[in-house]
């Protein structure tokens, strides 16, 4: 009896060296639910669930059945140097430049970590610190463990130089906070051009002309971004630029305090200060009651964050939040899914305004 074309298939993989028994098509090249998923026509989240039998999930009878013969066609199921599919733990790896120094990263690895358990995945976390032989190994060892995904994070948003491993994995990989020359791989950062430019939009329909602003040191991109909001929402509002209502901050709470008496000082003082982040935003309160003037009475303040202190002032200060848990969510959600090939997009999530007390409409 002749042979089947599907066991001369079997025949020659059982055959072939071990780093190409799991190969589709002969290419030499470890089989990833990446494939799956795109032969399948699915996400790979989609793939996930079905080839872990993940409980809880409803997957219709037909995609389950095409995307376990795309498997098989594939020989996912056997890749090589793994446990048993149903065996091994399906890990999501993230590599973080820095994680003690910030809360963000905290609230961005608790995002990811909902959306990876909605597919059984577990999310592993590394601290490289940029180091120059650590950071090479930290990225080794979490592929060589077998991870469906690598995840690769700073806590500042920044454009970073990709560590050479990643270019090479095969495993897709997502940049979460940060952003290369190349656009060789999905990203995702904050909005905060558009965030900016809510901030002081928010002001000039109070009825705002003289809106100042406080910005971060101009050298990180957030604090370059939010100037470039806050210009484009004065012109929008046909609001001449005054590079006087400008001043650069550092961040810091003295900055804000030092500033705020600069502006207040000026012959025609603002009457609304968007201050880049909530911690200049405390000392403007402080300097401005030290002058004499009410919050939002004589002076309407924003703020950019939403940290917790921000509920604290009194008034409570209006300010816009990072959207890092969903940064945290999108990240995992683009590493389980098909990539298509060439120039990836930045994707910019909205920095959400939140409304409070620290705003007085003049109209």
């Amino acid at each position: 009896m002749d042979e089947t074309a599907g066991a001369r298939r079997n025949r020659d993989r059982d055959r072939a060296p071990p780093e190409q028994r799991s190969a589709p098509r002969g290419t030499g090249k470890r089989v990833t639910m990446t494939d799956v998923a795109r032969l399948a026509a699915c996400s790979q989240s989609t793939v996930s669930v079905v080839l872990n039998n993940t409980p809880g999930i409803r997957i219709s009878k037909e995609t389950r059945e095409r995307v376990i013969k795309v498997a098989v066609e594939l020989g996912y199921e056997i890749v090589p140097g793994h446990a048993a599919l149903s065996d091994r733990p399906r890990q999501i790896a993230i590599v973080f430049d820095r994680i003690a120094t910030s809360p963000e990263a905290v609230v961005s690895i608790d995002g990811a970590r909902e959306m990876a358990w909605t597919t059984g995945h577990v999310v592993i976390i590394a601290q490289s610190l940029n180091d120059a032989e650590m950071e090479p190994a930290t990225i080794e060892a979490m592929l060589r463990n077998g991870v469906d995904a690598l995840i690769y994070a700073t806590i500042m948003t920044r454009k970073v130089e990709v560590p050479a491993q990643l270019y090479k994995a095969r495993v897709p990989v997502v940049l979460l906070n940060c952003y290369s020359d190349d656009r060789r791989f999905p990203s995702v950062c904050p909005g905060e051009v558009a965030g900016g430019h809510r901030a002081t939009e928010t002001l000039v329909r109070a009825g705002h002309r003289r809106i100042a602003i406080i910005t971060g040191e101009m050298w990180m991109d957030a604090a370059r971004d939010r100037l470039r909001g806050y210009r484009q929402a004065l012109a929008t509002a046909d609001i001449a630029y005054d590079p006087a209502l400008v001043r650069e901050g550092n961040w810091q709470t003295s900055a804000g305090y030092e500033q705020t008496h600069t502006l207040m000082k000026l012959k025609h003082p603002p009457t609304a200060i968007f201050c880049s982040n909530d911690r200049m935003a405390v000392g403007c309160y402080e300097a401005l009651k030290e002058r004499g003037f009410s919050i939002p009475g004589d002076v309407s303040v924003v703020g950019y964050d939403d940290e917790e202190v921000a509920r604290h002032l009194s008034p409570q200060l209006t300010t816009l939040v990072l959207p890092h848990r969903e940064m945290g969510r999108w990240a995992i959600e683009r590493a389980l899914s098909p990539s298509a090939s060439g120039k990836q997009p930045i994707t910019k999530l909205e920095c959400p305004l939140i409304t409070r007390d620290s705003v007085r409409d003049l109209a």
